[in-house]
């Protein structure tokens, strides 16, 4: 897996890997050694293979927090999402493995997490929306909005939102602005409505 993101990475002009770590501390040591624009993690690695990754993502957020980190993994485990934007989505991504071999989209998480964004794995978005603490705030959606807020929660830009639900960017903007004034997520410069968005569908309002 290791050497699949890799070269999945080295064919963009614009990405340059800069090291490989086999565990949690060797990791560590090459952050603090490259100082990387992203960190990629696996949630589970050596020493233990239960958690590191995500304690990895949590350490980063105090020691390097303008890193951001893309932490993949086997399964669309919500409990993982939720603990990886503990503490703020600013610059974290959480995608399944099969995502590796799709280079276009690889590549677009790469760049909108490396710009402060929030990349959430389709699949993970799908099981965040089955729990049932994200029904009661979502049951004021249409289908086509919350279809349109999964999109959202993927990160993707409206232009591509448009291309990929064969919508017009017009349509895309009314959707999205009759979401943000149902889920009553008011103009705010400091809050990006569309990360409290996502922060929804783990059962959190955003205020913390």
């Amino acid at each position: 897996m290791r050497d699949s993101v890799s070269r999945a990475l080295s064919i963009n002009s614009d990405m340059t890997v800069v090291g490989v770590a086999e565990d949690y501390d060797s990791a560590v040591e090459l952050v603090e050694t490259h100082a990387p624009t992203i960190l990629f993690t696996d949630v589970r690695m050596p020493p233990t293979s239960t958690d590191e990754g995500i304690r990895l993502a949590r350490c980063m957020r105090t020691a390097h927090p303008e890193i951001g980190v893309i932490v993949l993994s086997n399964y669309a485990e919500p409990h993982y999402a939720a603990g990886l934007l503990d503490g703020g989505t600013t610059g974290r991504g959480y995608l399944l493995k099969e995502r590796v071999s799709h280079f276009d989209e690889l590549a677009e998480a790469v760049r909108q997490v490396a710009s402060g964004g929030t990349v959430l794995d389709p699949q993970v978005v799908e099981a965040l929306l089955a729990q049932p603490r994200a029904a009661k705030t979502l049951n004021r959606l249409t289908a086509r909005e919350r279809e349109v807020l999964g999109e959202l929660a993927t990160g993707f830009s409206n232009r591509v939102i448009a291309q990929r639900l064969v919508l017009s960017q017009r349509a895309v903007e009314k959707h999205i602005n009759a979401i943000f004034a149902k889920l009553e997520l008011t103009v705010n410069d400091s809050v990006d409505r569309r990360v409290k968005a996502v922060l929804m569908f783990l059962g959190d309002d955003g205020s913390g």
